[in-house]
């Protein structure tokens, strides 16, 4: 696969903004799941899909852990000032994420990144998401476009962003349904006959590898966002430089962490 960074929308992207942002939720949502609401208002109003926001787990006066979590949109509320996270527990970071609680605090820095860019005349999407990276795409749901959004994980209990696609295919390593190849040929045989004009997708080098190859049967321009981790947010620390073929390599966190994605000629 070669991903390409889309430099095309990148100088007019929101303005990256710092706050303290009050903690209005955070709940257990679902599996290791959490879900957390912060007032976020310059945040909220700007934010594109796709984008994302730094989160410091660390409480004023305390020590650790200092470095800031990079973690997905997963929905936002202009009018309300805020924004939505869902993370998963699963090291020191988020474990000191889940213990705060309403009315405290918490420095927030975004919205950063690139974003996915829909291109003029696209009118039918295909998003193809596995667990937490599921919430790099729910923010798509803004467009007003047809989605049809593939929702994959482990089991029922992890499948997230059923919430916010209308419509959607759920498929679990529990059922069997999320085999590239058995996913695949679904998707072939649902949609061959009027097919996507585009692709987005998020969580699984698999299942990009997938739609990179029904892009080009179907001649769909394909996007996918990247995870990695990080130090800053904002292209400093050259901490999350993305594969790249020739010359520099691409950072997650400025030139992505959304890329075109094309399959092997």
């Amino acid at each position: 696969m070669t991903i390409t960074p889309l430099v095309a929308s990148s100088p007019d992207r929101p303005r990256v903004t710092w706050c303290r942002a009050e903690v209005l939720v955070n709940s257990h949502r679902a599996d290791r799941y959490r879900h957390l609401r912060l007032s976020a208002p310059d945040i909220a109003a700007t934010a594109r899909p796709g984008q994302f926001v730094m989160l410091t787990a660390a409480r004023e006066n305390t020590a650790g852990p200092l470095l800031p979590r990079p973690m997905a949109i997963y929905t936002r509320d202009a009018d309300a000032g805020t924004i939505d996270v869902l993370y998963g527990v699963v090291g020191e970071g988020t474990r000191a994420l889940s213990t705060f609680v309403p009315g405290e605090r918490m420095v927030v820095v975004g919205p950063l990144g690139q974003g996915f860019v829909l291109d003029e005349g696209t009118r039918r999407v295909l998003l193809v998401g596995r667990g937490i990276g599921v919430c790099s795409l729910t923010t798509v749901a803004e467009y007003p476009v047809e989605l049809l959004a593939v929702l994959s994980a482990r089991n029922a209990a992890a499948v997230l962003g059923t919430d916010v696609f209308g419509r959607a295919m759920v498929v679990t390593d529990a059922e069997g349904t999320s085999g590239v190849d058995v996913l695949a040929a679904r998707l072939c045989t649902e949609l061959d006959r009027r097919p996507p004009q585009q692709i987005l997708t998020c969580g699984s080098e698999r299942l990009a590898r997938m739609c990179a190859g029904l892009g080009a049967r179907w001649g769909a321009s394909v996007q996918v966002s990247l995870e990695a981790h990080m130090a800053c947010g904002l292209g400093y620390c050259h901490g999350c430089a993305a594969p790249g073929d020739t010359g520099p390599s691409p950072l997650v966190c400025r030139d992505g962490p959304v890329f075109g994605l094309s399959a092997p000629a």
